[in-house]
């Protein structure tokens, strides 16, 4: 592209929400002799700093009407930012007109998500910023503050903008406004009165996310892997302390977020606080989930599920980490471990295991919607509301579960719903004694979880995420030694399966509700909707 001509001087327009660097922005494009154009609070600031500026009201002859909803959307202003400066009829336009080209917009919108309504979507700002962006081919456009530096650095090495600093520009422009509206769209969901405003699959859904952290690599080490988080939106990744360790792979996130889900899931439902409660998570199944006295009884015992697929897992506890529970995580090699928070001494004694990530975390918040891609688009459904209550379930046998069967029962039950189908999950005292993972028939998942039980299930209980199509998995449970059974049912043998239970005394209760999980999702925050 052959240079850009530039109006003399060259003139800027500044309108910003966020006036952070602001100031040193202006005073930097006023010493390389720009013209400084501004309105409402912007301008304010300026000229309280001794910056000359010009009123916008000034250029345009018409002073802000409708209680500043109109400001900047006239002519004089939109016609010097839109003009096509390599166009003789847009050059004789500004002439005829007396309008003075734009070759500089400084503009940043409300943050409608901190206090939406109707006067807080922006009309103006973002015309402005969206016509710059149009036009970046002869306009810089910065949204930004943290690209102010770099602004002003390449105008004073260089005199003006390069090509490719204007396009990269203007691609953020577009990706701030589209944001900002993606946000409006999702509180018009939010306020809508009509029928089936409640149906959380809206027509259309509106992603805005933006690149907060790059991982060390992705799935495998040939591949390229980011964090993104929703624009407006923040989880516990955003707020994680990382105390020490090497950068995070893709995997790392993935296998965290499933252990900090899931240790946040597990514990009594009716205690007023999280008894100690610790989880190991491979490949984003659990290899051992534990409830102890302490916590590192809680990590000893959920280890002790699965020592070998232990090796290399991830931790995840609900409760600071203690002594006693790092002298014994020291001895296992693992990849991250996950707290609320740490004991001084513990914290420094895991310190010294180079290869741990050692992350200090916020509770997470339920998702809204998982979402998983596919060719083409995406697969969307609402997260998965187990329901681990009980009250909810209907015992089907001739025995009813004891009351430490009713608790083991629903801690397992909370297991197997984050364990990849096919899955079984085989507990006593409230601990995993037993993970049959990912398996194309139910037979070898109860097979597998007894061959890691070896004796352990004997009077413990066994959780399947959906029915027994046939008896001979629970005659696999009840060989393991397990005295009760939960399961969704709803399986065209439900009677036979319920007579085996009743044969072999064994409570069974039915939740109702399956809880298949094909692969372990990374669950979305709540996504903008329309």
């Amino acid at each position: 592209m052959s240079p850009v001509t530039v109006s003399t001087p060259r003139r800027a327009l500044l309108s910003v929400y966020d006036k952070a660097g602001i100031v040193d922005l202006a005073r930097g494009l006023a010493e390389l002799g720009w013209e400084l154009v501004s309105t409402g609070g912007t301008a304010t600031l300026l000229v309280d700093e001794g910056i000359p500026v010009v009123e916008v009201a000034e250029i345009t002859k018409a002073p802000e009407m409708l209680g500043g909803r109109v400001k900047t959307l006239h002519p004089m202003v939109l016609g010097g930012i839109l003009a096509d400066r390599s166009d003789p009829d847009h050059a004789r336009d500004l002439r005829q007109r007396g309008i003075t080209p734009v070759d500089l917009v400084v503009g940043n919108l409300y943050p409608f998500s901190s206090d939406p309504g109707i006067e807080l979507i922006d009309i103006g700002g973002s015309t402005m910023v969206r016509a710059a962006a149009k036009n970046h081919a002869h306009v810089g456009v910065v949204v930004d503050p943290a690209d102010y530096d770099g602004l002003l650095a390449e105008l004073r090495a260089d005199g003006s903008l390069s090509d490719a600093t204007r396009r990269r520009l203007a691609r953020a422009a577009f990706a701030h406004t589209a944001a900002y509206d993606a946000d409006i769209v999702r509180w018009f969901d939010e306020q809508d009165p009509s029928e089936g405003a409640d149906d959380p699959l809206k027509p259309s859904m509106h992603l805005a996310l933006d690149r907060v952290q790059d991982l060390r690599y992705g799935e495998n080490p040939h591949q390229v892997g980011a964090r993104y988080r929703m624009v407006g939106s923040s989880g516990w990744w955003d707020t994680v302390v990382v105390h020490a360790g090497k950068a995070m792979s893709y995997l790392n996130l993935f296998d965290a977020e499933a252990a900090w889900r899931l240790v946040h899931a597990l514990g009594d439902p009716g205690a007023t606080t999280d008894e100690p409660t610790a989880v190991v998570i491979k490949h984003a199944n659990p290899s051992g989930a534990a409830v102890g006295a302490d916590i590192a009884e809680a990590y000893m015992a959920a280890h002790e599920c699965d020592p070998v697929s232990a090796f290399g897992g991830i931790v995840a506890v609900n409760q600071p980490v203690t002594m006693a529970m790092a002298e014994a995580l020291s001895e296992v090699f693992t990849e991250v471990v996950v707290a609320p928070a740490y004991e001084v001494d513990a914290l420094a004694y895991l310190q010294q295991k180079a290869e741990l990530r050692i992350l200090e975390a916020e509770a997470p918040i339920r998702p809204e919607l998982d979402v998983r891609s596919i060719d083409g688009g995406f697969l969307i459904q609402t997260a998965d509301r187990l329901v681990a209550e009980p009250s909810q379930w209907r015992v089907v046998t001739d025995r009813e579960p004891t009351a430490d069967e009713w608790v083991d029962l629903v801690f397992a039950w909370r297991v197997v719903a984050r364990v990849k189908s096919n899955a079984v999950v085989l507990a006593r005292n409230r601990r995993a004694v037993g993970i049959g993972a990912g398996q194309q028939n139910r037979r070898d998942a109860g097979r597998i979880a007894a061959d890691k039980a070896s004796g352990r299930a004997v009077g413990g209980v066994c959780a399947s995420d959906a029915f027994f199509p046939f008896r001979d998995g629970l005659d696999a449970a009840a060989d393991a030694g397990v005295t009760a059974v939960v399961q969704p049912g709803g399986s065209r043998r439900d009677d036979e399966v319920i007579a085996a239970a009743d044969e072999l005394d064994m409570a069974m209760v039915f939740t109702g509700e399956p809880t298949f999980k094909h692969r372990e999702l990374l669950p979305a925050a709540p996504i903008n909707k329309s």
